[in-house]
């Protein structure tokens, strides 16, 4: 519609503007006609900037309980409302997960049969996927068939100062293998057997003249999978 200069045409669009009984009531107490139009714009305008102000203000004031909320707390500990249960884990699935000793034994053999429970106490008290500890001894002893493991129990491979290490048991033996991949290899962010592998059997190694440690980590990977079947 177009706006014109007649009455009739302003008196419409101001009806059509003051719906509310305040603006209505506001019409009949204006003496001047001419000045109708524009005193009635002025009066809906006024009070949209207010209801806008007022708007904006309760916006201010909910982000800025929001925010204040948020630098006050530690990152991680973020309000549900905002992030969610949120809960990262780096290590998984090398970090310790249940699984029956029972099923640790199918694979073992030689000097690790009946190994399983140690492997799952030792999993549960260094953190570590008992599946991981199998699979590293496995790899590393030949499945318990290696000399190390026979004459020294060393089941993983494990240095000290004059060679391999000689342990009172295979127990032991897997005990301080969990101890040490727990502070030095999964403690020390690497969280992949690949990761672990070019720590724990480095390519190239002085002390793997055969070249053994190219197959480290394929070899381990194999065993792991085996178990979480």
């Amino acid at each position: 519609m177009l706006i014109g200069d007649d009455w009739f045409t302003k008196t419409m669009l101001i009806n059509t503007l003051a719906r509310t009984e305040k603006l209505r009531s506001q019409l009949t107490t204006i003496s001047q006609p001419e000045n109708l139009f524009s005193d009635i714009l002025s009066q809906l305008l006024s009070e949209k900037d207010t209801q806008t102000d007022a708007t904006s203000k309760q916006t201010d004031s909910i982000s800025n309980m929001l925010m204040g909320s948020i630098t006050q707390t530690p990152s991680t500990q973020i309000p549900n409302m905002l992030m969610g249960n949120i809960t990262p884990s780096l290590n998984e699935p090398l970090q310790y997960q249940d699984i029956q000793s029972e099923k640790i034994d199918q694979v073992l053999g030689g000097k690790l049969s009946g190994m399983g429970e140690v492997f799952v106490q030792a999993g549960r008290q260094y953190n570590i996927n008992p599946a991981l500890l199998a699979a590293i001894a496995q790899h590393e002893s030949g499945n318990g068939s290696s000399r190390a493991s026979h004459v020294k129990n060393n089941i993983a491979g494990m240095m000290g100062s004059n060679g391999l290490k000689s342990y009172g048991s295979i127990g032991e033996s897997i005990m301080d293998m969990a101890r040490n991949l727990s502070k030095n290899y999964l403690g020390k962010g690497l969280n992949s057997i690949s990761e672990i592998g070019a720590k724990y059997a480095p390519i190239g190694a002085t002390n793997d003249p055969t070249g053994l440690n190219n197959n480290w980590v394929k070899g381990v990977t194999r065993f792991f999978n085996k178990l979480l079947i």
